[in-house]
């Protein structure tokens, strides 16, 4: 598939730089979009619901296709400011689908497991399992879902070029933005930074305060090095078929490593060699007083994907963590 142009939106946040590396990695031209970090050469400074800015990259990079990477992903940011992330989130890929329907460019929009009420039993959900967010980012991303799958159905035809790929929660590579890049990388900052003082004994600097984890939501930690290559496969599956139409319109990707996030920190605890003295278990579930309302377990099924004959393996979690941290104890 040499020769061909992909164009990627958040091209420098967590998972958009491993969308790129796996494109250039496989030969493609790789265009990417992005905002505070655009370098203007590679990385193009665009804002996502301005109709000029995204036709004009469009019409000169004429990209085969684009992969949507940009969204506000952290449910608190998103409650803290919901007009923003609807136009994030929504607006911005509704514009996007609209222009890419109109140049036969295949879009592929990033979605979450989010989308769903993760109700106990209800774990793994089909890609056409009945939607049903608890929270307002969840929401978004399935606003975002239907509006690209609406402009796609709009323009005859054109139906089988607007893709949704739902994954869950991400871990990787970071850079800038450290670990707080990532809902379960960040989670190694706690464990670390709840070391004891040295020597602090009773003292003072020795009482740090108990911070408490959930163990109740069940995640499903994926590498974003493994869903970039997952956006590569699609792509490349979905530019050979002759008929679109006959193939799912949504997919999901999803390692199948599960764990609280607890169970992460303990994980990170034992990799590092840090007692979890002072992280404690909170099995209490979601907070009827808190703004954002966690489902409990989202499990997506990759069914769709291994019936297009798409590899769904997923790296070793506790592998790759000891990799990154250079720590191989046994």
């Amino acid at each position: 598939m040499s020769n061909k142009t992909v164009l990627v939106t958040g091209a420098t946040g967590f998972l958009g730089r491993q969308v790129v590396k796996a494109f250039s990695f496989r030969d493609w031209t790789v265009r990417g979009t992005g905002f505070s970090r655009a370098d203007g050469v590679d990385i193009l400074k665009v804002v996502l619901w301005r109709d000029a800015e995204i036709e004009k990259v469009l019409d000169e990079q004429k990209p085969q296709v684009v992969i949507h990477c940009a969204a506000n992903r952290f449910p608190e940011k998103v409650d803290a400011d919901p007009e923003g992330t609807r136009a994030l989130n929504i607006e911005a890929p509704r514009l996007l689908a609209r222009l890419c329907a109109a140049r036969d460019i295949l879009l592929v929009y990033i979605s979450t497991d989010y989308v769903f009420p993760g109700r106990l039993g209800e774990a793994p959900y089909q890609a056409d399992a009945e939607t049903g967010p608890t929270n307002l980012y969840g929401q978004t991303k399935l606003d975002g879902e239907r509006a690209v799958l609406a402009e796609f159905e709009k323009q005859q035809g054109k139906e089988g070029l607007g893709v949704v790929l739902r994954v869950p929660v991400l871990y990787g590579p970071v850079e800038e933005g450290g670990n707080r890049e990532s809902a379960v990388n960040c989670l190694m900052d706690v464990v670390v930074g709840s070391m004891p003082a040295r020597a602090a004994g009773d003292g003072e600097e020795g009482k740090k305060k108990k911070v408490g984890m959930d163990h109740w939501a069940l995640r499903y930690p994926t590498n974003t090095e493994d869903v970039a290559r997952v956006c590569h496969d699609v792509a490349v599956r979905y530019l050979e078929e002759a008929d679109k139409k006959s193939l799912p319109r949504v997919l999901q990707f999803s390692s199948e490593d599960k764990y609280t996030k607890y169970e992460m920190c303990q994980l990170f605890g034992e990799i590092m060699g840090v007692p979890l003295d002072r992280i404690e278990p909170n099995t209490e579930g979601n907070d009827p007083k808190a703004s954002v309302q966690r489902p409990y377990d989202c499990h997506l099924s990759t069914k769709a994907l291994k019936d297009l004959g798409i590899d769904v393996s997923t790296q070793d979690f506790v592998g790759w963590w000891r990799r990154e941290c250079r720590a191989f104890r046994h």
